[in-house]
């Protein structure tokens, strides 16, 4: 999953990025509220985590303008100021959840967690298809109850396309949402990713769940019933 962090304390920003990283999220980092909102406004992310005291542009006046521009992307504002005055406005502006600093990481990821379910159409968490099942939160994943092991990468890979089944996923889409800006590293990368999974995932079983559309990208199949 992609996410784009607004958030100008350096050392905060620096922190929760590599947290997220090592979660497998791509995070994209902005400093102030104009940048963060341009990259909001040019970039398909899952999820933002979007502070309320920033220079330039306030956190509100983004998440304002980012909901007039009709961009529903879920938002996780972080707040220094515990009024309910603060929370109001922030949820009030647009905001999905707040958080209030200072607070524990795994509270972060947890809120990230339930934003993404509260986008999937099944609220327990698990995404499920065929006999995969892929847990977001305990960051595991089996198939016929058989545990696999991914790397950070490719668990962030096949939960993008479970959270799309029988939809034509292409390679643009994949790097949008699974490999931030900063990347850099060879062009084929989604194919050799794919590739991987396929071992881990498909290779055993007769029901092949991953298919390459030739000269458009991919699709998770999920049977019918």
């Amino acid at each position: 999953m992609r996410v784009l962090l607004v958030e100008d304390n350096r050392r905060l920003s620096n922190s929760l990025k590599a947290s997220l990283a090592d979660d497998g999220y791509a995070v994209d980092v902005a400093y102030d509220g104009v940048e963060g909102q341009e990259l909001a406004e040019m970039t398909p992310y899952d999820v933002i985590i979007l502070d309320i005291m920033l220079p330039r542009r306030d956190g509100l006046e983004v998440c304002r303008e980012l909901r007039n521009q009709r961009i529903n992307t879920p938002i996780l504002m972080l707040t220094a100021r515990d009024a309910i005055e603060d929370r109001v406005k922030g949820l009030d502006s647009g905001a999905d959840d707040y958080l209030v600093k200072p607070f524990a990481i795994d509270e972060l990821h947890a809120r990230l967690r339930a934003l993404l379910r509260r986008e999937s159409s099944d609220k327990t968490g698990l995404l499920t298809i065929a006999d995969l099942v892929l847990d977001p939160a305990a960051h595991t994943i089996s198939r016929n109850s058989v545990p696999i092991e991914l790397t950070a990468k490719e668990f962030a890979l096949l939960e993008y396309l479970m959270r799309n089944p029988n939809r034509l996923i292409t390679r643009q889409m994949v790097e949008n949402h699974v490999w931030s800006y900063d990347y850099e590293g060879a062009s084929n990368v989604v194919d050799v990713y794919i590739r991987r999974l396929r071992r881990k995932i498909d290779e055993h079983y007769d029901l092949k769940l991953i298919e390459t559309v030739r000269g458009a990208g991919y699709r998770m199949q999920k049977p019918p019933g």
